[in-house]
């Protein structure tokens, strides 16, 4: 059974024609949208899609927005000003709009049609947190516009998580606490991946390094590695790789290779090593990036514990104007 929320809105949408969807943003949200961009990519056969930061939403201002477009938005706090603005700019424009939110009384609510409320937190049910509902919503889309034979299993493998989730915390849990003492004092941190596991990286790199630990980083995309950035590395640069099970997977192999040779800070998580078993086979891809970010919450953990550092510490956001 899907979230109800999520229910509410294929009704919506499956009454609807719609030939477009904008995925619109900002920071960790936007990144939990890039594993259902991938799903659209992979398996949608009539609709297009694509990806935005909220406020270049507006300004760029796509001509293919309009009557026929599904925008999906999403902010935790619902109070992202320039997402909340973007939710009004779609509907201007005629546009279906649903969006994502911890907060049900909260600008981004008031601004959407159809909002859907996920939970958040370290006791949250796996089937009812973000990353969880975006599948729900964007698999769901498929189903009713398109019959996408992959939808039951789909929810089948997400409400699975739960225990795919438990099995990695354990598994990992050493290995979180030894990231965060080797890397403590570290001033500098890549992170590198492709597919439908970017927006993990990227996630890491700049709401976690970044903004909550303080500390430099960027999310590579792998198959622009060895387009300059491999240029950067040396024996003293930390490099976190992801490895997918995507059908990227082979440039984020690549990387490991040539990384292995040159450099020796080099923290590998590898989807092969999660017991993905409830999760059906042809599936596992687009699972795995939610998995990645679970087990790399852990070690953002461990590293703001080694650091004292708490990942609630900001210096700007929040507390003046921008």
């Amino acid at each position: 059974m899907l979230h109800p929320h999520v229910q509410q809105a294929l009704d919506a949408i499956s009454s609807r024609p719609i030939e477009n969807v904008f995925l619109v943003a900002c920071g960790g949200s936007s990144a939990l949208m890039y594993p259902s961009k991938y799903w659209l990519d992979r398996e949608a056969k009539t609709i297009y899609s694509d990806l935005y930061s909220s406020n270049e939403f507006i300004h760029r201002n796509p001509a293919t927005l309009g009557a026929k477009s599904l925008v999906i938005l999403c902010s935790h706090s619902g109070n992202t000003p320039e997402t909340a603005e973007a939710a009004k700019f779609a509907r201007s424009k005629g546009a279906l709009t649903v969006s994502l939110t911890h907060e049900p009384s909260s600008p981004l609510a008031e601004a959407s049609e159809h909002v859907i409320t996920y939970s958040y937190g370290p006791d949250a049910p796996a089937f009812e947190t973000n990353y969880s509902i975006m599948y729900q919503l964007v698999t769901g889309l498929l189903y009713v516009k398109e019959e996408n034979a992959k939808f039951h299993r789909f929810i089948q493998s997400l409400q699975s998580l739960q225990t795919v989730y438990d099995r990695a915390k354990s598994q990992f849990m050493d290995r979180a606490k030894a990231f965060g003492e080797a890397n403590k004092d570290e001033n500098i941190i890549y992170t590198i991946a492709s597919g439908a596991n970017f927006g993990v990286a990227y996630s890491f790199a700049i709401c976690i390094l970044m903004e909550m630990q303080w500390i430099h980083s960027h999310a590579i995309h792998a198959g622009e590695y060895f387009h300059g950035p491999f240029e950067i590395l040396d024996k003293n640069v930390p490099v976190i790789q992801l490895l997918g099970l995507d059908e990227t997977r082979p440039l984020e192999e690549r990387v490991q290779t040539f990384n292995q040779q040159y450099g020796e800070k080099l923290i590998t998580l590898d989807a092969k090593e999660f017991d993905l078993s409830e999760i059906a086979d042809d599936l596992r891809g687009y699972i795995a990036p939610l998995v990645l970010n679970y087990v790399l919450r852990q070690f953002a953990n461990e590293l703001a514990d080694a650091r004292n550092h708490p990942l609630s510490t900001r210096r700007y956001m929040w507390k003046v104007a921008y």
